[in-house]
């Protein structure tokens, strides 16, 4: 009898949830229908639950490409990965390779691959971009990095060929549209910074400034008068503290691996809100 593997992100990714799993569990609804996650960044959340029926989303779309080259063409990435090596100028080749006009013609499996590569092998796993949409990110001189984590990938393409899982690469406002009483959504937008120095909004070149998060906290409003389950992490901003005041934010702290100065790692203050 095979033993069922749990799916893990394939990506470290910049607000990856992992820290705060356990809180967000905790706070779910005990029963939903469909899952919503239209910010699902490395699948964290998505990964822990393994929903049968889910719509998953977001604005990153070499990210969303990624998850369905896994599910679609796994062993034609696994046998692109394994083309990739742990050296600083081939790096630097691979990572720069978005800057030549004929990169657009790459097939979808060597822009997952490539992804994946870049994201194991640079400098403390950020995924950034800079104001043009390339990746900006140095080499990260790692000695044995898992460029190709075969047994993952397998568990990851299982979860998402053999449930309904829908992917989208869509703006989160016409993701949630389809919501209805029963369902559940969990959102994780790009974190509102703390301070001017700790914003990380650069994983797509849209951003998410207040605005974004002022029009998010509307559909948030519109899904629970439509009896939608929601829950929503952030930062404990007072920003976003006084805009979510009537939901009742829960403080909560988590611990930040990943950024790019080593002064703005560790333990942060984060909002859980939900309105059920």
């Amino acid at each position: 009898m095979e033993t069922h593997l749990t799916p893990q992100p394939f990506l470290k990714w910049a607000g990856g949830k992992r820290q705060l799993l356990p809180e967000i569990i905790k706070q779910m609804p005990e029963t939903f229908h469909t899952y919503y996650e239209p910010f699902v960044g490395a699948g964290a959340v998505l990964f822990r639950l393994e929903p049968t029926q889910a719509v998953v989303s977001d604005i990153n779309e070499e990210l969303i490409n990624t998850y369905c080259v896994i599910r679609d063409s796994l062993e034609e990435l696994l046998v692109e990965l394994g083309k990739h090596q742990n050296e600083r100028e081939y790096y630097y080749a691979v990572r720069d390779s978005d800057l030549s006009p004929e990169f657009g013609e790459r097939s979808p499996v060597e822009k997952a691959a490539r992804i994946i590569y870049l994201n194991k092998t640079c400098f403390n796993g950020l995924f950034r971009v800079n104001s043009k949409g390339h990746f900006n990110v140095p080499f990260g001189r790692y000695v044995h990095p898992k460029i190709c984590d075969v047994e993952n990938l397998r568990a990851v393409h299982a979860y998402l060929s053999e449930h309904q899982v829908e992917i989208l690469h869509q703006d989160f406002e016409a993701v949630l549209t389809q919501a209805v009483e029963g369902d559940f959504v969990y959102l994780d937008p790009p974190y509102e910074p703390l301070s001017e120095t700790s914003s990380f909004t650069s994983y797509s070149l849209k951003g998410f400034n207040q605005a974004e998060q002022v029009r998010l906290k509307k559909v948030f409003d519109k899904l629970t008068e439509r009896g939608v389950d929601v829950l929503l992490s952030n930062s404990a901003s007072p920003f976003i503290v006084d805009l979510y005041a009537e939901y009742h934010p829960l403080l909560v702290s988590a611990t930040r691996t990943i950024n790019s100065k080593a002064s703005l790692r560790g333990k942060i203050d984060e909002v859980l809100i939900k309105n059920y």
